[in-house]
């Protein structure tokens, strides 16, 4: 029976251990009509990374579920309330967070955005952003029929959110769900992926935030 070189098996052995994990990516959706495109999304994310999915109640109507990679998992706010029993029990929003290397959340509705630049956190999507450690990236891509995009609130809210750190991938402009044609639609997934990849790739060469 031949014996490996023990050097060799040695070099082996290092380049196992020391090889990075894939990165741990918390997607969050909220409630517009392109969460349709969530299933995409994480389909996009789940062949290079970690995936872990969080939805709000109101963008569970436009979901599905089917849809998703089948090694991601999907918590809502019924999961925030039923994991925990009792003092010491770990808490969900605490969890994912620790968990994450960035969160991305697509869409992020108007309402979702107001919650956030207030630091409203009633839900366990808005829970996690509370709690976000801001030495990680926080990625949002809203989504909004025109009109509410051009609101002035929507101008205040962004500049809140910028203050901490969150980075904007811009909605584009086309036709959306309600008819109108104009700015506000959700950026498209692959576009989504290939911003978030950039940016850790690109951090990660730098010496910055390596994962694993």
């Amino acid at each position: 029976m031949a014996c490996s070189d023990p050097a060799t098996t040695q070099r082996e052995l290092v380049q196992v251990t020391s090889a990075p994990r894939k990165p741990r990516i918390l997607l969050g959706a909220s409630g517009s009509v392109a969460a349709i495109k969530f299933g995409n999304l994480c389909h996009c994310f789940s062949d290079w990374a970690e995936v872990r999915a969080v939805a709000t109640r109101a963008s569970l109507h436009f979901i599905d579920r089917a849809s998703l990679p089948k090694d991601v998992v999907l918590y809502t706010d019924e999961d925030e309330w039923y994991s925990w029993n009792k003092i010491g029990d770990s808490v969900l929003h605490i969890e994912l967070r620790r968990w994450a290397d960035i969160m991305v959340i697509a869409p992020l509705s108007a309402n979702t955005l107001g919650k956030i630049a207030g630091g409203l956190c009633d839900n366990l999507l808005t829970c996690i952003v509370r709690a976000w450690d801001y030495e990680k990236a926080l990625f949002i891509a809203p989504a909004m029929n025109t009109f509410m995009w051009k609101n002035p609130f929507t101008e205040r809210h962004l500049m809140s959110v910028d203050e901490l750190g969150v980075a904007l991938i811009p909605p584009v402009t086309e036709k959306l769900a309600c008819g109108d044609y104009g700015n506000g639609a959700m950026a498209e997934p692959a576009l989504i992926y290939s911003t978030i990849r950039l940016f850790l790739e690109t951090r990660t060469q730098r010496g910055r935030g390596r994962v694993g």
